[in-house]
């Protein structure tokens, strides 16, 4: 009866620490370091959504000779993770020719649902630029509706994630994709 007791205490003792463990966790296990984020986050003048990115951004000119593009990435309502988001800012030229770029990656590598991930692209324009172009992409994997493949030397299936890439067209514009 006394060995019974002891292991029942033990027991308790180790659900206990699991539980204490849990709480001290808080569920972060894995989450973006960014913290909470309202939604449509406040200070931002741009913005463009896709099907499971938005995107909110500034354009300033910290230095002579820099235009920098600083910006925040929410995955707000997808319930798959956005993964490998990157960027690139291109200085375009009247006849659609990049004269200047500037890539970045996302800080996370992957964004689950309502987090977010800061960006920042510093360009170094020619000065012949007609307007700056945004273009990012990253991997987003659709449910259960995945293309799937065999390989010959893998038994089972293999899930693609299917890699998205977007333009905003004069992202910097005084008129265009402005936050309302």
């Amino acid at each position: 009866m006394q060995r019974q007791m002891r292991k029942m205490r033990v027991g308790l003792l180790f659900l206990l620490g699991i539980a204490l463990s849990a709480c001290a966790a808080d569920g972060m296990l894995g989450a973006s370091s960014t913290g909470a984020t309202p939604y449509p986050p406040p200070g931002y003048s741009h913005t463009v959504q896709t099907p499971h990115v938005a995107l909110f951004w500034n354009c300033t000119r910290p230095e002579s000779g820099v235009l920098q593009l600083a910006g925040l990435a929410m995955n707000p309502w997808s319930n798959q993770p956005i993964r490998f988001l990157e960027f690139e800012f291109v200085g375009v030229r009247g006849e659609e020719r990049t004269v200047s770029e500037a890539k970045a990656e996302a800080r996370d590598i992957q964004l689950f649902t309502n987090q977010s991930t800061p960006f920042r692209l510093d360009l170094r324009p020619t000065g012949s630029e007609d307007r700056f172009d945004l273009y990012y992409r990253y991997r987003f994997q659709e449910g259960d509706h995945s293309p799937r493949i065999v390989m010959a030397a893998w038994d089972g299936p293999m899930l693609l994630a299917q890699v998205t890439r977007f333009r905003v067209r004069d992202a910097c514009s005084d008129t265009q994709h402005l936050v309302r």
